[in-house]
Order: structure tokens, then sequence, then C-alpha cells
């Protein structure tokens, strides 16, 4: 009988190995490998107007795809991807009213500084800010600082996802 208990528990032993390797086979298999030629191919339809070849060696592949996973979590307040920068905070309250408030000092920078784009964002359980600009580096952004101050005397500078600058602005 002891023989029959420890074949009962081997087989024990053996099936949740199985399913621990199962379940761990699923979780590796649902990260995509991206190829760099999938990432060039045409979306217009138009697919007599040309070719593009790429001979390259299959590490880049690994980097690219390494480089879009990591920046999955480089999300900006709107939902498009970004990079680490910094914006200006010039309201933050989780008052009963701050929605309102926050509105009103977005409309307000609006007014007094239309050139800076600003965002009216949300955090949990309950704040609401209005940040301004999409700098790099503070030193790209200290001048706006100095203007934003003036009228906003409580601004400062807060590390976020910014949106990826404009390159063609000359």
């Amino acid at each position: 009988m002891s023989g029959n208990y420890y074949f009962c528990a081997m087989i024990r032993n053996l099936f949740s190995f199985l399913i621990i390797l199962f379940c761990s086979a699923g979780i590796t298999t649902a990260q995509a490998f991206v190829r760099t030629s999938d990432l060039f191919k045409r979306t217009d339809g138009n697919y007599r107007a040309g070719q593009l070849k790429i001979t390259q060696d299959p590490a880049i592949d690994t980097l690219i795809t390494r480089y879009l996973l990591a920046s999955e979590n480089h999300k900006t307040s709107e939902g498009t991807l970004g990079m680490e920068g910094y914006r200006i905070q010039i309201y933050y309250s989780s008052v009963r009213t701050a929605r309102e408030e926050a509105s009103r000092a977005r409309a307000e920078f609006l007014n007094k500084f239309p050139e800076i784009k600003s965002y009216e964002e949300y955090a949990e359980p309950g704040y609401f800010m209005v940040r301004a600009g999409d700098y790099r580096t503070k030193v790209q952004g200290y001048k706006y600082l100095l203007l934003i101050r003036k009228q906003f005397p409580n601004a400062y500078f807060v590390p976020t996802v910014i949106n990826f600058p404009d390159l063609n602005i000359k």
C-alpha cells in the first residue's frame, strides 16, 4: 500500500509540474517578437509602389522588441507614447471643487500663455492637476518656468512622460 501512495504522490507532483510548465509557456508566448520588416509595412494598400528589403543582424530585432516592451510604460496623459521629461505644474488639488478649479486654472493659463500647450490631468484617488509644456530637461523649460511663475507663483517642475518633440520645427 505504501508503494501505491508514493506512486500517487509522484503522479500528483508530475501533474503540478506540467501545469506550471504550460502556464509559464503561455506567459512567455504572450510577449510578441517584433521584426524590423514588420515596422515598415505599407498601410495605404499600394503594394506596387516599391519594396524595402532590410538585411541586418537578428539581434537588432531583439533590441527593437525590448525597446517596444519597455516603452509600453511610457504613455502620456493622452494615452500616446512619449518619453521621460518635465512639465510645469500650475495647479494640484483634491478638494471637492478641484475639477472646476482645474478647468478655471487651465482656461486662465491658456488666456495668458496661448503658445504653451497645457494638460488637465487626473490621478487617483481624486487629484486634479494642470500641467504645461513638454520639456526634455529642466534647462529647456527654465525660461518658461520663470515666465509662468509671474502669473502662477506656485508653479514648479514635475517629472512625467511628455509628448515627443516636434522635429519639423525649424
